[in-house]
């Protein structure tokens, strides 16, 4: 069978069948909670859920709300990437939520205390990030500290953290941060038309600068010498070093480049001012944690995760359309939550896809070897006669 079908073989194609697999499962499963609830709405509650903008009524109007999931969409794709990475190297960055908040802490702070550019707050966002990730590379590396544990109570440090240094930039009557383009304008992401093309002022270059950070990372881990590195550090941290590679810089670097890519995503975010931090948040952000699924879903590619992240952060929004006069307002969060719950059984369905290939090609061998065993029977049969 392997050799009669090779397709079934490639990586790509085998993402493709389990995330679509995922995919209709998740909305099977939805329809299901949907239908149990109400009947009559069900059909038409998860063809909402599906269609997400595309219930608007205009297309001037679909193309604003488009631009609002990508929005949405940029920070999610780089959390994705941070998880990605740092698993393509052998660890799970379960710390990303956490980085993520220090983004959005040192973006939010600097561009509206400091007053500085976007660019400064951004790079400072992303240096907030690397730091918190060096210290759980640090620590894995020196001390074989597990990275999540340290990821996890650092998750917890960053969340209060954040909250206790943006009292600073909190409005005077309200829980959330002040909106940065009525306070800190400097601090807001350039757009270069992408607002006009989309008619919604919240779309900036975070869009683009997500999509180029994915093609990156897609070039280092793929085609270059440091990713073959940290990847072999990954597989077999005793053979890496046992061929000469630096294992403890690669877990660090690993760290460092992760916890960056998830605070630029958050900085990324609320740099767009699209929405506001809330200084009272008693949870790390959800975003973190939909980024391993994103990851998962993705085939853990760098350039499968912009799709994955964009189809989680449309079906999330497109909750927003369920008719709440049939089904409670926590429907649509349950729906988004079981197909995200699903992706993360892309790795699952693949091993069974593996799994399922390598019985047939036995059974293809073995018949071979039957076959030809029963040849040369024959042939030494009719060489006596």
């Amino acid at each position: 069978m392997n050799k009669k079908n090779p397709l079934l073989r490639n990586n790509g194609v085998q993402t493709f069948i389990t995330s679509i697999i995922c995919i209709i499962l998740g909305l099977i499963v939805g329809f299901a909670a949907l239908w149990i609830i109400n009947a009559d709405g069900a059909g038409q509650a998860i063809l909402g859920v599906i269609k997400n903008f595309f219930n608007k009524p205009t297309s001037a109007t679909r193309l604003q709300y488009f631009g609002q999931t990508l929005v949405k969409t940029a920070p999610l794709l780089l959390c994705s990437l941070s998880v990605l990475f740092a698993y393509k190297v052998g660890l799970f960055n379960i710390g990303v939520a956490g980085q993520y908040c220090l983004g959005v802490m040192m973006a939010i702070y600097s561009g509206y205390v400091w007053k500085l550019p976007w660019w400064a707050c951004l790079l400072l966002g992303i240096i907030a990030g690397a730091a918190s990730g060096a210290l759980c590379g640090l620590l894995k590396a020196y001390f074989n500290v597990n990275v999540v544990i340290s990821g996890i109570m650092l998750n917890w440090i960053s969340l209060y953290g954040t909250n206790l240094l943006l009292q600073a930039a909190k409005e005077k009557t309200g829980k959330d941060t002040v909106r940065l383009l009525s306070k800190a304008k400097q601090a807001v992401l350039p757009s270069l038309g992408l607002d006009k093309l989309f008619g919604d002022k919240y779309v900036t270059i975070a869009i683009p600068l997500a999509i180029i950070m994915a093609v990156l990372i897609w070039i280092l881990l793929d085609k270059t010498k440091l990713g073959f590195e940290l990847k072999a550090t990954g597989n077999n941290v005793n053979a890496a070093k046992y061929c000469g590679m630096k294992e403890n810089r690669n877990i660090i670097l690993t760290m460092v480049i992760g916890g960056g890519l998830a605070a630029m995503g958050g900085a990324l975010y609320y740099l767009s001012d699209y929405t506001q931090w809330n200084v009272n948040a008693s949870s790390v952000p959800g975003m973190g944690f939909n980024g391993i699924a994103a990851a998962f879903l993705g085939g853990l590619n760098p350039l499968g995760a912009i799709f994955s992240s964009y189809f989680i952060t449309h079906i999330t929004d497109g909750g927003a359309y369920v008719d709440l006069s049939h089904y409670c307002a926590q429907i649509a969060d349950l729906i988004s939550a079981v197909i995200i719950y699903l992706c993360g059984f892309v790795l699952f369905f693949k091993t069974l896809i593996n799994n399922r290939l390598r019985k047939a090609e036995e059974r293809f061998t073995a018949k071979e070897r039957d076959a030809v065993k029963a040849a040369e029977v024959k042939s030494e049969g009719g060489n006596q006669k």
